[in-house]
């Protein structure tokens, strides 16, 4: 299975001395060539920090030690997979979709509370490079967006989201971001805005379409920093504690409808049971509590009663004045 990378570092050996960037960036540059996306020799050269001129080195070093190299239209370069070594690569670096789909349904199995779940979920999403694991959980339109925020997360560039529909203002507008991490199904992204200077989660649903820059690196990687995501799948830095005691009818929508408030729920026995969470927004709590009010009742969660006094009051001048 190794022998064709054995092969390659051999051969670089042979002819100079071969340091651990240049092993690594063989390595990646193999990678890249067997993978779903497309490179010219000058995207191979910009994401591996090296000259064209070394791109090309390299290539004729592929082919030396047995690989079939082709060049496609518009400049781009594969590895053949004609070429004697690649099953055994392909094997090594890239998931079946059987594979991929056990994989994933084993991180979703773990808690959202752990640590590893989103990390593990980044790193495969960058070593694999969009296929079989975006393929296997990201369909139609939103498989090419995502594809490409993966490739901006992994190349450390800056992108547009093209008509990003918010539904917090209603606006449909271009924004420009740093792309850094994904949710769980890559729902959501984690992005710097350098507009309004803070991280924000976008939905991949909500874009168009994206435009990675690739002449422009990410410029304010110090400010990456993932918020939490609260039970209502509202994002957010800070957070407040909200309790509600729920009848049958409740608490079997809210598991319908919120899958992950089940780690906070605990039974009261007599058909009741208690939800005691924290939320990021009283906007996601406040919907839930308005719909099912005769199944809820608010424990001990003073902010909430005042938000959901201000929303009766504007529901109610709204309805006089129709």
């Amino acid at each position: 299975m190794f022998l064709s990378i054995f092969a390659v570092i051999r051969h670089n050996h042979s002819t100079a001395p071969m340091d651990q960037p240049k092993i690594e960036r063989l390595l990646r540059l193999m990678k890249m060539l067997s993978g779903n996306l497309n490179y010219t020799v000058e995207d191979l050269a910009d994401r591996l920090h090296t000259s064209p001129r070394s791109i090309y080195r390299y290539l004729e070093t592929f082919k030396e030690a047995g690989f079939v190299v082709h060049k496609l239209e518009g400049g781009v370069y594969r590895l053949g997979k004609e070429s004697p070594y690649f099953k055994d690569l392909s094997q090594l670096i890239h998931f079946t979709d059987e594979e991929a789909y056990i994989v994933g349904r084993l991180i979703d199995a773990l808690d959202d509370t752990n640590l590893l779940k989103q990390n593990l979920r980044r790193k495969l999403s960058s070593v694999y490079e969009c296929t079989s694991m975006v393929d296997i959980v990201v369909k139609g339109k939103n498989a090419i967006n995502v594809q490409h925020l993966v490739e901006a997360i992994t190349s450390r560039r800056q992108a547009i989201l093209h008509n990003y529909a918010s539904s917090h203002t209603g606006v449909v507008r271009d924004r420009l971001v740093e792309p850094f991490a994904f949710t769980t199904n890559y729902i959501q992204v984690w992005c710097y805005e350098p507009e309004s200077g803070s991280c924000k989660l976008f939905s991949t649903s909500r874009i168009q379409s994206v435009e990675v820059k690739e002449e422009v690196e990410w410029q304010y990687a110090d400010r990456h920093h993932e918020g939490h995501i609260d039970i209502f799948r509202i994002a957010g830095y800070e957070r407040t504690r909200i309790q509600l005691k729920l009848g049958v009818m409740a608490h079997n929508l809210l598991l319908e409808e919120f899958p992950l408030a089940e780690r906070d729920i605990k039974s009261l026995g007599k058909g009741e049971w208690m939800l005691d969470t924290e939320v990021c927004s009283l906007a996601g709590v406040g919907r839930f509590v308005m719909g099912l009010a005769d199944d809820i009742e608010i424990v001990d969660s003073p902010e909430l009663v005042d938000y959901l006094k201000e929303k009766s009051r504007s529901l109610h001048v709204k309805i006089e004045n129709q």
